[in-house]
């Protein structure tokens, strides 16, 4: 995770891309919409191969983590 950075400073905190102002979750967004790795570098010149993937393992790392608490229906 040495290329996801958060700082307050940088974008109010959102997690992005180490020496960028890139977000992980702009990352996220366009490989959602189905754009292709090829197109993204092509968006973001200055953005790597292994900042798409480590912008996928911190996605992955946060959803992980986070706590299901199911409904119940009364």
């Amino acid at each position: 995770m040495e290329r996801i950075v958060v700082d307050p400073k940088v974008m109010i905190g959102k997690p992005v891309i180490r020496g960028t102002r890139i977000p992980v979750d702009a990352i996220i967004k366009r490989l959602a919409e189905g754009m292709c790795v090829k197109e993204i570098l092509e968006e973001f010149p200055n953005l790597t191969e292994e900042g798409i993937k480590a912008a996928l393992e911190y996605a992955a790392r946060i959803v992980s983590g986070e706590e299901i608490i199911p409904l119940v229906e009364k």
